[in-house]
């Protein structure tokens, strides 16, 4: 390294850049892979056969997690009547930032007929992490999604709790190009302050929320009786043929018994063996 080089320079030569692509596509004897692609350090894996004509593909980060200036892009591309169920093999880890954003940006394809199932585990966030995470997905009409995403700040079995940082999360759906969800969570400065407040989660750590197009009479059954069996807060909203639902709970663990059955109602059944490891 030359001597002239400025410290930016350092830093950006140190910093992960992976990215991964998927395409599936369905046949006579179920959903195959028609492409795959993997950079830096992005990995797909395909640890078991189908379930039912379902792809089952899990999502690995050889870095180990995510700091400043690193940045991943998925592109995962579901066509008509292929099923494909996403994961990862590992809760994703955002350490702190000493000033650059720590980008995580996902595309998502689904052709008429097609389902993908989006359940990556808990993405656990760190004091000062700067994160900036957005989720776009275009579906044909008579697709069907399953998109579920976690956030738990700081380990607290650990003592760990995010004091402040930047917390921008962003999701965008579009129904042959029509925007029919939109969503975004942003949180600034002193974080904890901001989840102590009533109207964000009064104190609790752990976020998630589940979103399913499109929804029908026996799944709003299945919903309705959650109420029984959650630990923390969940509350469902269903219309115009989608469900989503909102978790918040005082830790991780208690977040991940109740999105378990949260899945489990939204028809996602067996879940990834990989949850459970």
């Amino acid at each position: 390294m030359s001597a002239r080089a400025t410290i930016s320079e350092v830093f950006a030569a140190n910093r992960a850049v992976g990215r991964a692509s998927l395409g599936v596509a369905a046949t006579e004897v179920g959903t195959v892979r028609t492409h795959v692609h993997e950079a830096g350090s992005l990995r797909l894996r395909f640890p078991n056969s189908q379930v039912s004509g379902t792809l089952d593909a899990v999502i690995v980060n050889t870095a180990g997690g995510m700091a400043g200036g690193d940045s991943f892009d998925f592109d995962i591309q579901v066509d008509a009547g292929a099923k494909l169920t996403v994961t990862t093999a590992a809760a994703e880890k955002i350490y702190r930032s000493l000033g650059p954003l720590t980008e995580i940006a996902v595309k998502l394809g689904v052709g008429r007929g097609g389902t993908l199932v989006w359940v990556p585990q808990e993405t656990i966030v760190f004091d000062r992490m700067r994160l900036q995470r957005t989720i776009d997905v275009t579906m044909a009409h008579g697709a069907n999604l399953l998109l579920s995403e976690v956030t738990v700040f700081g380990r607290g079995a650990m003592g760990e709790s995010v004091h402040e940082g930047h917390f921008f999360d962003r999701r965008r759906v579009r129904v042959d190009g029509k925007l029919v969800f939109a969503e975004t969570i942003g949180l600034d400065g002193n974080i904890t302050q901001r989840l102590a407040q009533r109207a964000v989660t009064r104190g609790g750590v752990a976020i998630g929320s589940v979103l399913k197009i499109p929804v029908g009479d026996e799944d709003a059954a299945a919903m309705h009786s959650l109420q029984d069996s959650c630990v923390g807060e969940v509350g469902i909203s269903i219309w115009n043929g989608f469900a989503l639902a909102r978790l918040v709970a005082p830790d991780g663990a208690t977040l991940h018994h109740d999105l378990g059955d949260v899945l489990k109602a939204f028809g996602v059944h067996p879940l990834p063996r990989l949850w459970f490891n």
